[in-house]
């Protein structure tokens, strides 16, 4: 059992608090005057998202939360379960419909997403850009592509975003984290 201290506090290290695995986001030390040193820190619940701030003596103690993330590839679903594979071990593992968060729409058969879990128990699943084909859009009009006009597109399972002038049977990219379009994708 790793043990860390508050002074050692940086962005993106991950400790347990309470029984909650947490993650730095932002920290800072500050020394009042006549005063023990104070590390000022914002953190997140890995698990829950849930960001909170407080102030901690920097000789606080706390056990260093190891999270394991991994690439796994999505296979298939059987009802509530969604089974991804480990590309090491060819094991299936399955995983609760419950830890997918809205961004698992995006996913499709055969894609690999990042597998999170903590002492061996998955609590998040992140695919962050996925590539779509455009199914159905407006029709672009003359000087459309000399600004940076976007029109509605649809694209696999009818979902629909904003993007600059495609035809539908073209290939974009999106982050899975905010539907955004990103790119075009290379043929």
């Amino acid at each position: 059992m790793a043990m860390i201290s508050a002074s050692d506090f940086r962005n993106g290290v991950t400790f347990e608090m309470d029984g909650k695995v947490m993650q730095v986001v932002e920290f800072q030390t500050s020394s009042p005057a006549r005063a023990l040193p104070l590390s000022r820190t914002k953190m997140k619940n890995i698990i829950t998202g849930g960001v909170t701030e407080t102030s901690f003596n920097p000789t606080a103690k706390f056990e260093q939360a190891f999270v394991e993330r991994k690439d796994m590839e999505y296979s298939y679903n059987d009802g509530d379960l969604y089974y991804s594979m480990d590309p090491e071990t060819y094991d299936l593992v399955p995983i609760g419909a419950e830890l997918l968060g809205d961004n698992f729409r995006f996913v499709k058969e055969n894609m690999v997403c990042k597998i999170n879990s903590y002492k061996g128990k998955i609590f998040a699943v992140e695919p962050h850009f996925v590539e779509l084909e455009i199914t159905e859009t407006d029709p672009g009009f003359r000087g459309d592509t000399a600004t940076n006009v976007t029109k509605p597109a649809t694209w696999r399972l009818a979902l629909r975003s904003r993007c600059p002038v495609h035809q539908p049977g073209d290939k974009i990219k999106i982050d899975t984290r905010t539907g955004e379009y990103l790119e075009r994708c290379k043929a």
